[in-house]
């Protein structure tokens, strides 16, 4: 025989407004197409209580009580997808859509008005123990903005899934090549296993290296770039990311390093291209990166990381964060740049020591004498 639970003691004190007697904590209730809600107002506060209430009853009368009842989460998951398809790039709404297939299990056949707190931290629980902590949050951040959708919609008064916090995310320190190591990686991939056909197939892969890491274009926007975009009498050059577009759906024309010109020059006389030949012969050098890398016994060293290496270098180069920004394609003026490409090389940071004078210091000789002394 099941037992019920024992019911909340609650004084009614104004209309809609009830009190706890226990604890004295507010309590609001109405009624909303024949159901009765009830949400505590989380305070003993009678002021408090009364503007927290006018908002409650705000939600609820814009409720839509009647398709709350029958809308299933995967319907409103899909509404919610197809609202925002038209407005980002077709790759971002294949993620939501591979996001929401992995929360559906957990919310199969089940209407929007019966899914609950617990029924969201049941989904932390058992996701919270398989997935890393990136793509749990990439999971939980789509579930709250489909219930905050929902909200919006007036299908439900608060997100079931607001009180589930992220699991703390420990980014791994990306390999950054030093300037030696990018020189000698560039050469291993050019030389590949030494037969000439290997050379041939390797060069385009060594081309593309050289690019990313002379331009700081991202991957998808190096090999977008076409032979028309390059200004060789202004020194520029335009990214602008193809079909796609850039990430931040922004094209941008960016000053060229001594090195890309260089490198651009040599491959325009070498090839002799059209103005709409690609620039890149090869998609991606993930191949020729894990070979080289593998042989030069050096860490493994992605695309993204010979953006990275353009970011540093150019800041250890004396780059102003703001500028190195703008080449980038951030539109923060520099706080994600410091965020991310922050770290520089601990080499440069004894050099800029070095290099900075209060006007008190020794003579360079007192320094070298005193030196000696000690020594001695």
């Amino acid at each position: 025989m099941q037992t019920k639970a024992p019911q909340v003691a609650l004084r009614r004190v104004a209309e809609n407004l009830y009190r706890r007697e226990s604890s004295g904590v507010y309590y609001a209730l109405a009624k909303s197409g024949g159901k009765q809600i009830r949400r505590s107002l989380k305070t003993a506060d009678r002021v408090l209580a009364n503007r927290r209430l006018r908002e409650f009853l705000q939600d609820v009368s814009g409720l839509a009580t009647k398709e709350a009842g029958h809308i299933t989460f995967d319907a409103l998951a899909k509404r919610w997808q197809a609202t925002l398809a038209h407005a980002g790039k077709g790759s971002t709404d294949k993620r939501r859509g591979q996001f929401i297939k992995a929360l559906s299990p957990f919310f199969a056949g089940c209407t929007l008005r019966n899914v609950t707190p617990a029924r969201c931290e049941a989904w932390a629980l058992r996701r919270g123990v398989t997935l890393a902590p990136q793509t749990f949050a990439h999971e939980l951040e789509t579930m709250k903005a489909i219930f905050n959708y929902a909200r919006a919609q007036g299908l439900i008064i608060r997100n079931p899934a607001e009180g589930i916090r992220r699991k703390r995310i420990v980014h791994a320190r990306v390999a950054i090549p030093s300037r030696e190591q990018f020189a000698k990686l560039v050469a291993a991939i050019r030389e590949s296993d030494g037969r000439p056909d290997s050379q041939a197939k390797a060069r385009d892969g060594a081309d593309l290296v050289e690019l990313l890491a002379y331009s700081g274009c991202r991957l998808d926007e190096a090999r977008n770039l076409r032979w028309q975009d390059v200004a060789f009498d202004r020194g520029t050059l335009a990214i602008t990311g193809g079909e796609q577009r850039t990430k931040n759906y922004e094209a941008r024309t960016v000053p060229m390093t001594q090195a890309l010109s260089g490198l651009l020059f040599r491959l325009h006389a070498e090839r002799q291209p059209q103005p709409t030949d690609y620039i890149a012969l090869t998609k991606n050098a993930k191949k020729c990166l894990e070979t080289a890398c593998r042989r030069l016994a050096f860490p493994h060293f992605t695309h993204h990381a010979l953006r990275h290496f353009f970011a540093t270098t150019a800041i250890e180069s004396g780059g102003d964060i703001s500028t190195v920004a703008k080449m980038l394609g951030h539109k923060d003026g520099g706080a994600l740049l410091m965020k991310t490409y922050g770290h520089l090389r601990q080499e440069h940071a004894f050099t800029v020591a070095r290099q900075i004078h209060f006007g008190t210091e020794a003579p360079a000789n007192v320094l070298t004498l005193q030196g000696a002394g000690a020594a001695s």
